[in-house]
Parts: C-alpha cells; structure tokens; sequence
C-alpha cells in the first residue's frame, strides 16, 4: 500500500509513550505451540499455565537429621530416654512409629506416621538401642509438612514467562519431562549501506565494518528469537524491495537497519510503503529519530537507524517490547529508577534523550550516575561501558545532585 510520503515527512514527531504504545497495541502472540523437553526449554516462553497434580513435598518429611518422636511420649520435664525402633533413610519408606519409641530419621526421609516432631541429633544423647535428651520439641518442629512447597492444583508457572533455570527445575519437581512453549519467533534481518565491509575483508577508502549484523545478531539472540539473515543489501531501491519481500515471506517479523531516512539513497522507507503499510515513523527521540514500523502482508516490518548506538537503543526501547509481546511474553514496560545524577546537561532539547550512563558509589557509599562523556550516536564505545539509559525529558535540563530517571538494560534485554 502506497502512502503519501509528503505527509510522512512534514509530520510532527511522535513522542516515546505515544510510540511505544502504537507499537505494543499493534502486535499480539505469533507462532504455534511446541513441547520441548526440559532441557531443551531453557529461554523459551511457555504457551499454558502448569498446575501440578501432585503434592511437593508428596508427604511429611524430616528437615534434618535427627530423631522423630511422638510428643506425647515426652515427659513434662527432665530426661526422657526411648528406645529405637527403626531408621528411616531419604527414599525408605517408614512403619507407624510404635508407642513410646524413637525413630532414626535422615534428612530428607519420611516421617513415619504416629511421629509428630523431629528432635535434632545434636540436642540427643545416644546409647546402644536408646536415646536420651532433655529436648521438648512442639508438635511439627523439623518437619515439612506434605504439600509444603507446592499443593496439588497450584499454578506453578504462567503463560507467557520465559523459562529460567529455576522454572525448569520447578517443572520437575512436580515430574514433568517437557512443556508447552511458543515456537521461536523467526525474525528476518538485513542491513543497508555501500559503505558497509564485513568484519576480516580488507577496509577500502570510505568504508567501515559493518557491527550493526553483529549487534543486532546477539541481540536477537539473547532474546530467544530465530535469525533469518540475509545480510548486506546493495543501496537500491529495488534490491531492498527484494530483500525486504523474500524476509517478510520467511519470518514473524523482519528488522533491518539503516535506510529509513530521507536521504536520496534511504530506500527502506519507500520500500515498505510500496510492499506494505507504513504506521510509524520520525519519533521525537535521541538517539534514533527515524524509526519505520509498518507491515507487509502478516510480518510486522522495524527500520532502525544505521549509526550503531541508534540501532542499540532503539532496539532496547521499542523492539524489545515488540519482540516479547510476539512471543507471547507477559511484557511490562520497564520502570525507571530515581538515582541522583553525577554529571550537568545543560543543553535542552526538543527530542526526549537516552543517555548512555552507569551506576556509581562516591565517597559516602551513595549510588550516583554518570553518564559517557562522548553521547555521539557513532560512538559504540558508549553502550559497552554503560549498563542503562538516563532518560531526559524534552526540554530538560540537569544539574549535578538532580534526580533523574535511570533504565538499567537489563530492563529491557531479559
């Protein structure tokens, strides 16, 4: 669908919450569901709520090792002294306690039933076949009850979570061998630019290394998502639009980058509005200006920047969201924390700004921020030495001692 490309450039800018809005009510869950064996579930977003079937622990168990005793065998002060009638190890199975005995019991081991308390075996004197102390445990002291961790019938794990360590290990403890997850998201990728030389091959005049594939690669990878890469794209409008149909007809959804300004050889914009429909463009940001979004028949269409640190950012604050939503994650916009900045920004701008910053501790054990000295977007450097985002509001100034509001990446790249 052709749209009117005059009206897309005088339009006024779109501000961050207005965008990211757009972008997160546009996209819903894509991808069928699969079963995947536990330990192949391992970042992959599950597609049905678990409700275990059984209890964990699945009976009364000991929390450590000692002696199960009924309570009412105690005597109501000074020494009591009971004969053993059994050991019980983890993974036995124990006999009803007989009246007026003791139990060895292990760590881990099921407590027998007429047992009420576990007395530990350092408040215990042991003779041969006999025990004897001055403990008065109440009634349930050492034992984990049945049903302790998980009770039949608890949702253990929501949809759309995307499964740790620990929620696999959570998945097995209740006996499960595999779960219902997405299928990956494919997403298409490829990048714009004449100037662009891969990594290795000899850097002619005028040329630069392409690190926007490889940034984008981890990025995507990290995020569980499945690479359709069709690389370096020739700076025509016409390769693009062949570039950009035969990604849209292989993946969920295709981001590139580079492209999507208004400069005689940005071609990724017009391409959309000729294959597709363009919804987004020009957002009131800094980093990252020109930021297309649009669709090509089914697959969701992202044109970012071609300077590397608009390709990180604009990743971080409008993809990601687009990308968890599409794998049916439970997304939820990240929320900044109030720290007191380390630096002066003197210079409002029109555009609302994300500075590549890090936490610090000065002298009095107080958690500051500071932000790089050199906030170019050419400059890669940046978003390696920082861990998040400063964000300035549009006609913001700040001063040294400021709170500001600071997004951590790990925010946005879980």
């Amino acid at each position: 669908m052709n749209t009117d490309m005059n009206r897309c450039d005088t339009s006024p800018l779109l501000g961050y919450q207005e965008a990211l809005e757009q972008l997160t009510r546009s996209v819903g869950a894509r991808g069928g569901m699969v079963e995947k064996p536990l330990l192949q579930a391992l970042g992959a977003v599950l597609a049905e709520s678990i409700e275990s079937q059984i209890d964990v622990p699945g009976c009364a168990m000991s929390a450590m090792d000692g002696y199960a005793v009924n309570t009412a065998d105690l005597g109501a002060q000074g020494t009591t002294t009971l004969p053993l009638s059994q050991r019980i190890a983890a993974g036995s199975v124990a006999q009803p306690l007989a009246p007026g005995t003791a139990a060895r019991i292990f760590t881990g081991a099921p407590v027998p039933p007429g047992a009420d308390a576990v007395i530990m075996q350092e408040q215990v004197q042991q003779q041969a076949g006999s025990i004897s102390f001055e403990s008065r445990p109440a009634n349930g002291n050492n034992i984990r009850p049945a049903g302790n961790d998980i009770r039949r019938g608890t949702t253990i794990l929501s949809k759309g979570c995307r499964l740790r360590a620990q929620d696999i290990g959570l998945a097995a403890s209740i006996g499960l061998q595999s779960l219902p997850v997405f299928a990956p998201l494919k997403v298409g990728i490829f990048f714009t630019g004449d100037e662009l030389v891969e990594p290795g091959e000899k850097l002619a005049p005028g040329k630069i290394y392409d690190s926007n594939r490889y940034t984008l690669c981890g990025l995507l990878e990290a995020m569980g998502c499945e690479i359709v890469d069709l690389g370096l794209v020739g700076d025509t409008l016409e390769a693009t639009r062949e570039a950009m149909s035969g990604a849209a007809t292989q993946a969920d959804l295709v981001v590139t980058t580079g492209g999507v300004s208004v400069g005689e050889e940005d071609h990724v914009r017009i391409a959309i509005e000729q294959l597709g429909e363009l919804r987004l463009w020009r957002l009131g940001i800094k980093p990252g200006k020109p930021l297309a979004y649009g669709q090509i028949n089914d697959t969701a269409f992202m044109g970012l920047p071609g300077n590397p640190v608009p390709v990180f950012a604009t990743f971080c604050l409008f993809v990601c969201p687009v990308i968890q939503i599409m794998q049916g994650r439970q997304w939820r916009k990240p929320i900044a924390l109030q720290v007191t900045a380390d630096f002066d920004w003197p210079k409002p701008d029109s555009r609302r700004e994300f500075l590549r910053a890090r936490l610090t501790t000065d002298a009095g054990q107080q958690t500051r921020v500071q932000i790089y000295p050199n906030q170019d977007s050419g400059v890669l450097t940046s978003t390696v030495w920082a861990d998040g985002f400063v964000e300035i509001a549009e006609n913001q100034t700040v001063r040294a001692g400021d709170s500001v509001n600071y997004l951590p990446f790990a925010q946005f790249l879980d």
